[in-house]
């Protein structure tokens, strides 16, 4: 048994980490670190509730600290924890900048502990969908790979940190963090990068939406998000010479978790058959349909890979350089935006 300590128990820490880290043989939530309210005693009677880190670091049975809280926190708060001894799961983005990425990953190298980013949406539901797809080889050359986060939210949540100017808020290390990550473990490292990251909602403070192009030789992935999008929820569109893909509606993950739901099944994560993505393969001077069933969803993977790799059972799946090369391609992405033009990777 591994025992788990969870600093911050806001929205991520509450939805996205103690519940599926409680679902996932073999971790034990052992301590939280609370500041305010009670609900995480009231929700997790077995796990110590702490107000500070020190206080959970005094704990030694944990042997693995997981950071869910603001962003700009993340990099003080894991240091410590690796100084300490602790290997670390930081919440996405890792930190607001390169630099201290790399720092982070120097030291749990120097002192050999694992140190990983919660990148949960490569286990979303769609997402293993067509990355099964892509790696089966069905659609031939990829020539657009399309991934969108649209809401339509025009009302702005001035208590929200992440709508407060700050280092790493906004809608771009929100969710941008995410569509790159993806877009990388398909297609690896591009060669450039474009991007237009800006505000659109009246009286914003900081970016709500973005536009950003990873170019490839042969192939380009288009991320989008933007909170004024009243049409249906399309999310991936796939264009290859031999197949192409088209998927509307989100994880069903996330409203399970804010209702209150923990994952205990195979049930889990399951979407409904009218969601379903479809898939065109050419037919003569037409296209032929196929639905094609999604995958389930499970976040639980992502734990269950960290416990094994904690246990020597297997390699860590969100690697050192993959953190540091999604913290590369957001530092250009913002460069891009702010100098108006395409930037080179290397």
């Amino acid at each position: 048994m591994i025992d788990v300590g969870l600093v911050g128990f806001g929205f991520a820490g509450r939805v996205f980490h103690a519940p599926v880290i409680s679902a996932v043989p073999g971790l034990k939530l052992r301590g939280i670190v609370q500041r305010s309210g009670d609900d995480a005693g009231k929700l997790y009677p077995d796990a110590r509730v702490v107000k500070s880190i020190s206080e959970l670091l005094a704990i030694d049975e944990i042997k693995v600290v997981v950071i869910a809280t603001p962003n700009t926190s993340h990099y003080p708060l894991a240091k410590e924890c690796l100084l300490a001894g602790r290997n670390v799961v930081v919440d996405k983005p890792f930190t607001p900048t390169y630099a201290e990425a790399a720092e982070l990953v120097g030291l749990a190298k120097d002192r050999g502990l694992l140190l990983t980013v919660y990148q949960n949406l490569r286990f979303n539901g769609d997402f293993r969908t067509i990355r099964q797809l892509v790696e089966s080889g069905q659609f031939g050359r990829i020539a657009l790979y399309e991934a969108h986060f649209d809401r339509y939210r025009l009302q702005l949540r001035p208590g929200a940190w992440r709508e407060q100017v700050d280092a790493g808020s906004g809608v771009f290390f929100d969710l941008g963090v995410h569509l790159i990550d993806q877009a990388m473990v398909l297609f690896g490292t591009p060669e450039a990068v474009t991007a237009d990251i800006r505000i659109e909602r009246e009286g914003a403070q900081v970016d709500d939406a973005f536009d950003v192009v990873l170019q490839y030789p042969k192939t380009r992935a288009l991320l989008r998000a933007s909170m004024i999008a009243l049409a249906p929820d399309l999310r991936f569109i796939v264009r290859g010479e031999r197949a192409a893909f088209v998927k509307y509606g989100i994880d069903p993950q996330e409203e399970a978790l804010k209702r209150g739901e923990v994952p205990r099944d195979d049930a889990w994560g399951r979407e409904e058959r009218e969601k379903w993505g479809a898939l065109y393969t050419p037919q003569g001077s037409a296209a032929a349909t196929e639905r094609i069933p999604t995958l389930p969803g499970d976040y639980r993977l992502f734990y269950a890979n960290v416990r094994d790799a904690l246990l020597k059972k297997a390699k860590i799946d969100v690697t050192h350089e993959q953190m540091l090369t999604v913290m590369k391609a957001l530092e250009l992405a913002l460069s891009s935006s702010r100098r108006r033009c395409t930037v080179n990777w290397s």
